[in-house]
């Protein structure tokens, strides 16, 4: 018999959850399939890697050695995955992901036309939401992974980033702020905000960067929180308040002259697009390629 990744990949699974259900659960086979894959693994090495018990089960020295291991070649295997998706052309399948408003409402649009010419036979199923729920989604296998717009710190997730952005200020076109040369943060804050909802990735790159900055949170005067980008952009239109948000969200209303995108002098609230799924899984080929596309745009400014 030989060693074969895949039972490596079961045993880290079961090892990271501390139950046989739990990984079976999050690698979508039988309790009784899993356990079968342990015991060979065992009997390929003549040594018990786990010990079981009731309540959960727990490594023995030659499980302890052999973890490292494990967890490198699953790394190597999503290495040689992303390398060789350039050279794929020819794959079929459906691909359903998740992704946060602002990637699913203004930047994925104008990237699946390209995606799919280059692979006419991937069908794209993407499911929009907040940064919250798909994190809950891909928790509960509802989801394979999805793409967020700030970082998220979960002990299950692998986190990557896909793509660079910058959030800017937006203002109405006749705003006082749009007629000068330079804006600085302090006259920024003295006008009221529009802003996403609390667990929204836009809002919190935005939160995140004024904390370094040690600008207080009730800096911030906060007028309205609306659970959609086009919300905030038709309550700035109407002139409730301003707010800060993506360019390529707001593209069309620039190009109509309803909104204007200004720079805040020495302050720069940059960010990285994330893709993100549990570190049990191992994602298709067709998701991997789907990646590796996306690290090679630019944003569609």
């Amino acid at each position: 018999m030989a060693l074969n990744y895949h039972q490596l990949h079961i045993f880290y699974t079961v090892a990271e959850k501390g139950s046989f259900s739990a990984a079976a659960q999050a690698l979508h086979m039988t309790q009784p399939a899993v356990t079968m894959q342990i015991q060979s693994l065992e009997d390929y090495f003549g040594t018990k890697l786990l010990l079981r018990s009731t309540k959960r089960i727990e490594l023995t020295e030659a499980g302890k050695a052999l973890m490292p291991y494990a967890e490198r070649g699953i790394s190597l295997m999503r290495e040689t995955d992303s390398a060789m998706a350039q050279f794929t052309q020819m794959l079929e399948g459906r691909l359903q992901l998740g992704a946060s408003l602002t990637i699913g409402e203004y930047v994925l649009p104008r990237l699946l036309g390209p995606f799919s010419q280059q692979y006419p036979s991937i069908s794209i199923v993407l499911k929009v939401m907040n940064t919250a729920e798909i994190l809950e989604q891909i928790l509960h296998h509802q989801l394979s992974f999805g793409l967020v717009e700030a970082a998220v710190q979960h002990p299950d997730m692998v986190m990557e980033p896909v793509m660079e952005d910058e959030l800017k200020l937006i203002v109405p076109a006749g705003h006082p702020l749009a007629a000068l040369p330079k804006v600085r943060l302090d006259e920024v804050l003295e006008y009221p905000f529009v802003l996403r909802e609390k667990g929204s990735g836009t809002r919190q790159v935005m939160e995140e960067e004024l904390s370094r900055l040690s600008v207080p949170s009730d800096s911030v005067k906060t007028v309205m929180d609306l659970g959609s980008t086009g919300a905030v952009k038709s309550a700035v239109e109407a002139g409730f308040g301003i707010t800060m948000l993506s360019p390529s969200s707001v593209k069309h209303e620039v190009a109509l002259g309803l909104l204007k995108i200004l720079d805040i002098q020495d302050v720069s609230f940059k960010r990285y697009f994330y893709s993100i799924y549990l570190k049990s899984t191992l994602l298709p080929t067709s998701a991997v390629t789907f990646l590796d596309f996306l690290r090679k745009q630019k944003l569609p400014l």
